[in-house]
């Protein structure tokens, strides 16, 4: 198991109870509010809101929830001010952890992430202690049934990114920020909606950690995931197989 995205472990866990489904609607409509906030109320002509509300389709949103929260953020009046906020830190073992946030309150926010680091023996630290050890990077994801491996990177290649990974877990998609919305467009010409497309912080190197601090790890990172301000968790981990399996995981 390498490395971290929320986004895209929430994307995975379509079987989650009510209360995940709930708590992931939330998140994703807090995106789609932000978006039609900072941009035209058009997805066609809002790259930001036209990922937002592609991710809404992939949770199986309703339709009217996902046109409502356009109108009312277009509209001015669904009295909500988000705020992008980062934080960067440490969690056990050494392992770096961004985490970004949509907030409607910047003190209680910071209370709560950096409990979750306290609580998990992490330390949370200032802007930038931590993301020169990543990459900015236009994260681009399809699940396995669009096509093999060399499908994907003929694919990804034509529209100009920069890399691909493929694993069990579906294909991953990486290019350059600038050159985010040009790639995702071109990949969705020739192989659909993508299962998540976003900016993403894609670690330089990974660190290894031992079981008596994985489980640790991945209840911090769970417990920052579970908070309804947070959007997004990337870290620079990697737990080999068989500690997963110790884990049970």
């Amino acid at each position: 198991m390498a490395g971290h995205s929320q986004f895209k472990n929430i994307m995975y866990r379509k079987g989650a109870q009510d209360a995940k489904r709930a708590k992931l609607f939330s998140k994703l409509i807090r995106e789609v509010t932000v978006a039609a906030k900072t941009g035209l109320p058009d997805p066609d002509g809002n790259p930001r809101l036209r990922a937002a509300v592609s991710a809404c389709r992939v949770a199986n949103m309703p339709k009217d929830n996902i046109e409502r929260a356009i109108k009312k953020a277009a509209g001015g009046d669904d009295g909500d001010n988000f705020e992008e906020i980062r934080y960067e830190g440490y969690g056990p073992g050494g392992v770096a952890v961004i985490v970004e946030a949509l907030t409607d309150n910047r003190n209680r926010t910071a209370s709560e992430v950096r409990a979750a680091f306290s609580k998990h023996g992490g330390n949370l630290g200032e802007t930038g202690a931590v993301s020169f050890m990543f990459d900015r990077v236009g994260l681009i994801h399809y699940p396995l049934d669009k096509g093999d491996s060399e499908a994907i990177f003929e694919a990804a290649l034509e529209s100009g990114a920069e890399d691909v990974i493929s694993g069990d877990g579906g294909h991953d998609v990486y290019c350059a920020p600038d050159d985010f919305s040009v790639v995702r467009d071109a990949l969705e010409e020739a192989l659909g909606d993508p299962e998540a497309a976003h900016l993403d912080w894609r670690p330089q190197n990974t660190i290894e950690v031992a079981q008596s601090e994985a489980e640790t790890l991945l209840k911090m990172i769970d417990a920052l995931d579970d908070n309804d301000d947070v959007q997004r968790v990337a870290a620079n981990f990697d737990i080999s197989e068989d500690v997963m399996a110790q884990l049970g995981g």
